[in-house]
């Protein structure tokens, strides 16, 4: 009995560790960080068009872009924003799915060893 109870110790420890393996795959401290690091610079790329066209708009300065290029810049930043967020959520969606497969399987698991059990406790009797 006290073999089968460190067998599954370490059957749960090698779990542990592939999920945390799987986890720094897909995103953890790192990802975080970078996430901060591409919002603060689209964040600052459309403060600097905002403030380039209101300069231009305000104080009549000249400056050699169209006059709608501001905008067109900050929609395709925050296009591109907007893509990549998705592109986040559905590897999160993605990862979410891989853990409640891996539960499902694993209550299957138990369930058809429950039934064995079972069997094999009315077969004995």
């Amino acid at each position: 009995m006290d073999k089968n109870l460190q067998e599954e110790l370490k059957q749960y420890k090698k779990e542990k560790e592939q999920i945390r393996e799987l986890l720094g795959k897909i995103g953890g401290k790192v990802s975080s960080r970078n996430d901060k690091v591409i919002t603060i610079v689209f964040s600052c790329a459309l403060i600097l068009l905002f403030i380039i066209d209101t300069a231009r708009h305000l104080l009549r300065i000249h400056i050699p872009f169209p006059p709608l290029f501001s905008i067109e810049i900050g929609l395709l930043l925050v296009s591109i924003k907007i893509i990549w967020m998705l592109y986040k959520q559905t590897k999160v969606e993605h990862f979410q799915f891989w853990i409640l497969n891996s539960i499902e399987y694993r209550i299957n698991d138990i369930s058809k060893r429950l039934q064995r059990i079972e069997k094999d406790i009315t077969g004995k009797s």
